[in-house]
């Protein structure tokens, strides 16, 4: 399959609202090039390099872009034309997005693939976990290495939404638990709930490429499908599928977006023994309100809010 690369300029500020527009409009897995937030990636992961490429350094000066991907066919087409009316709406609204220009490259499935990587580099999360891109060999040392090839899905790890959610799995999760993970992107969660000692993971996906790569992710560490299965399907909209995954889940993670975990928030209790815990993500911060109000309608219990870069995650009981 061929594919639109598309990239926007705007500034550090602009970086947030023009996220938050693309996922208004279903895109949401973004590639994010920013002078400030690379000079804070070094920082954080110095122990992983003794030097970092002069070139590298130089293209990055001055950047803040957005880029993300669309199918070269009429649907992706369609697509761009609505983030072009977007964009104008943007721009009419805000005065400190800068030049909000859009410009399109075309690239096949090897290249998406491979674009980001160089930017991809291990990260400690939480206590104890030590995310491992396939293609980095690097001691974990005490940490539990999670072993990750994200292929064309959404997450890796990088994401302030996806730490938020590995946090707090790390420390919920016990030895033994069953879990769910709606909206499993790489599978990076429901692997890494694994990981920490779940004994049964069930992943689920609107996207079919999270199929394999799900699977793959697993295999990279050991866990097959003897416990780890992948469905993909729209639980909001599959009866079928929501009557297959009631049970007693010990945990229910999902790292969407705020109208689905709205959605999602009467759903969920089915799914989870009694004294389960949901834990959701993907929650842009002018939104964290609504999306916890929405949550105790439904009969949830906030135990614990956690946020990071504007966004906002959830842990529930009822």
């Amino acid at each position: 399959m061929d594919w639109l690369e598309l990239h926007i300029d705007t500034t550090h500020t602009g970086l947030e609202p023009v996220e938050t527009m693309l996922s208004a409009l279903g895109i949401d897995g973004v590639v994010i090039d920013d002078e400030t937030e690379f000079h804070d990636f070094l920082e954080s992961n110095r122990q992983y390099w003794d030097y970092v490429d002069e070139n590298l350094e130089a293209s990055m000066h001055g950047k803040s872009r957005v880029t993300f991907y669309l199918p070269a066919d009429e649907t992706g087409f369609a697509q761009m034309g609505e983030v072009r009316l977007a964009l104008e709406d943007l721009k009419a609204r805000r005065s400190d997005c800068g030049t909000l220009l859009l410009s399109l490259e075309n690239l096949r499935d090897e290249d998406w693939e491979n674009n980001w990587k160089q930017y991809y580099k291990p990260m400690e999360i939480g206590q104890r976990l030590l995310v491992i891109p396939q293609w980095e060999q690097v001691d974990p040392g005490q940490r539990v290495p999670l072993i990750l090839d994200p292929g064309l899905t959404f997450g890796t790890g990088s994401h302030a939404t996806t730490r938020l959610c590995l946090t707090a799995l790390e420390k919920t999760v016990a030895r033994g638990d069953r879990v769910l993970d709606l909206g499993c992107g790489s599978g990076i969660l429901s692997i890494a709930a694994l990981r920490l000692g779940a004994s049964q993971a069930l992943a689920v996906d609107i996207d079919d490429k999270c199929l394999d790569v799900a699977y793959e992710n697993a295999a990279l560490n050991g866990i097959g499908k003897d416990r780890y299965t992948v469905r993909v399907g729209d639980v909001l909209s599959d009866g079928s599928l929501r009557r297959e995954l009631e049970g007693s889940y010990d945990i229910v993670v999902a790292n969407i977006v705020a109208d689905v975990i709205i959605a999602l928030a009467p759903l969920v209790p089915s799914m989870l023994r009694p004294g389960g815990t949901f834990l959701c993500s993907g929650i842009i911060d002018d939104r964290a309100e609504e999306v916890r109000a929405a949550l105790e309608a439904a009969g949830w219990t906030v135990l614990e809010t956690q946020s990071a870069d504007g966004w906002f995650a959830y842990t529930c009981r009822r």
